[in-house]
């Protein structure tokens, strides 16, 4: 599946656009973006992610996307179809308990997507376009969901890196 996404990745690179592209090892969904929290937070954060309870299950990723939208990319993404109605209820599980400590709820609707790659100029913008619209019905293939991730984003020259602080596996709870 990386190997998908990084050719497609590389399709979009190779229009010009200046970008900021995703390395192999980054590609992720996230469920919810917390920003900086300090550690007895982010323990007790993962304490509580430990109560979600789900089977693992396959997601499909398709279709080329932008956010705000094609016509105007600033992010540009895979979407999830099949089995995005089972992360979505992960996510409010994830959101129920942020709110429950405090947290303001998100105020944006939940499109679960892997990021591709962020633009960073309008050179070559119309090259981008025509692809999202040639690409918008791409299938990328399917993965399995077997466990979700409390991640700590370190920030460096070179692009983030992420780092696991708690993970909940599926089908069991706890940390590793």
């Amino acid at each position: 599946m990386v190997g998908r996404l990084a050719r497609l990745r590389d399709s979009i690179a190779h229009t010009g656009v200046p970008m900021k592209t995703v390395e192999d090892e980054n590609f992720h969904i996230t469920l919810r973006f917390i920003g900086e929290v300090s550690e007895p937070v982010a323990a007790e954060i993962g304490e509580r992610l430990a109560s979600i309870r789900f089977e693992r299950f396959r997601i499909e990723l398709r279709g080329l996307g932008a956010f705000p939208r094609p016509d105007r990319p600033r992010v540009v993404w895979v979407g999830v179809g099949g089995g995005a109605g089972e992360l979505r209820r992960i996510r409010d599980e994830v959101e129920r308990i942020l709110t429950s400590m405090g947290f303001s709820p998100e105020k944006q609707e939940f499109h679960p997507h892997v990021t591709l790659a962020r633009i960073k100029g309008a050179r070559n913008l119309p090259a981008l376009v025509k692809l999202l619209r040639e690409m918008g019905d791409v299938e990328v293939g399917s993965v399995e969901v077997s466990s979700i991730r409390l991640k700590q984003s370190i920030l460096t020259r070179q692009g983030p890196i992420y780092k696991t602080l708690y993970e909940v596996k599926a089908a069991s709870s706890g940390r590793v």
